[in-house]
């Protein structure tokens, strides 16, 4: 914000952050004169802001010329010293931008998360997506546009992150809420009114409270149900799992066996034998072939 100078009894008083219109009266090594009109201050070179940035200026005859107009801001004032500068002052220092305070500014960027606006300070501050209104804001754009000149409120200075929070809604009138009728206060009851109710209550809570063991019993046998349906159908399974074994025989049993079966092989190898064996006169007849033959070849 630019500041006027203010003469009071014909004496100008020149406060700092004042803006002139001067003429450069002189050149020197350290900086230069300026010729203010009412006053005469001094410019020095490192108030200059250098035309190719990044690098110092050497020569002050490299920016300046004795009686070029410009426009300076006075920096700071020593009794009849008063020093310039060619950079514009910020219009709020950090030490003047307090909470709750109202100032104008004017939005320079828009994000996602909110709006950013140029109050004069050394950063823009923050306007938050939720302090652009009262209402649902889905996007910043729905409520401001780049280069809006706005009027706002500080909620928040964060000097160390050199941080400015912004509020657009807190200057905004809250939206009226719906106020509902409370409802007729009930009319006293008579003692007998309360007695009936009383007695209704209990009959009521104990409907309640044998609804209740009713539901319990009908869970408790749907439980022991399914339980003994459960049992019945373990052992249905364990029982068609079960498969006949045959029991191992003892060692009687198998020398027993063993005796038999000897027995048989003898008994069915005599039989076999007795039919290899000739009849007594199968033999006779045989005897007399043989015999026959014999006289036969004697003669």
């Amino acid at each position: 914000m630019e500041n006027m100078v203010a003469v009071e009894a014909d004496k100008v008083e020149i406060k700092p952050k004042m803006k002139f219109t001067g003429r450069v009266i002189k050149l020197n090594l350290a900086g230069a004169v300026i010729d203010l009109g009412v006053a005469k201050g001094v410019l020095h070179i490192s108030q200059i802001p250098s035309p190719t940035p990044g690098q110092p200026i050497k020569h002050i005859k490299e920016v300046l010329e004795e009686g070029q107009t410009l426009d300076v801001w006075v920096r700071r004032v020593k009794g009849e010293r008063i020093e310039l500068t060619l950079k514009k002052p910020l219009d709020l220092e950090w030490k003047d931008i307090k909470p709750e305070m109202v100032v104008k500014g004017k939005v320079v960027r828009i994000e996602p998360f909110g709006a950013f606006v140029d109050i004069g300070a050394e950063r823009p501050g923050l306007i938050h997506i939720s302090e652009l209104s009262h209402g649902y804001v889905k996007t910043p754009t729905e409520v401001v546009q780049e280069g809006d000149e706005v009027e706002v409120k500080v909620i928040e200075v964060i000097r160390k992150k050199k941080q400015i929070k912004l509020s657009l809604k807190a200057l905004q009138p809250e939206p009226v809420q719906e106020v509902h009728p409370k409802p007729a206060e009930e009319k006293k009851r008579t003692p007998v009114e309360k007695k009936e109710a009383q007695a209704h209550d209990q009959t009521v809570s104990k409907e309640k409270t044998r609804d209740k063991e009713r539901e319990k019993r009908r869970k408790r046998a749907r439980s022991k149900a399914d339980e003994e349906a459960l049992n019945l159908d373990d052992l249905i399974n364990s029982m068609e799992e079960v498969q006949p074994t045959e029991s191992e025989p003892t060692v009687m049993e198998l020398a027993l066996r063993e005796a038999m079966e000897r027995a048989k092989q003898r008994k069915e190898e005599a039989k076999a034998k007795k039919a290899k064996t000739l009849s007594p006169e199968q033999e006779a007849i045989l005897s007399r072939t043989l015999e026959h033959r014999s006289n036969v070849s004697q003669s």
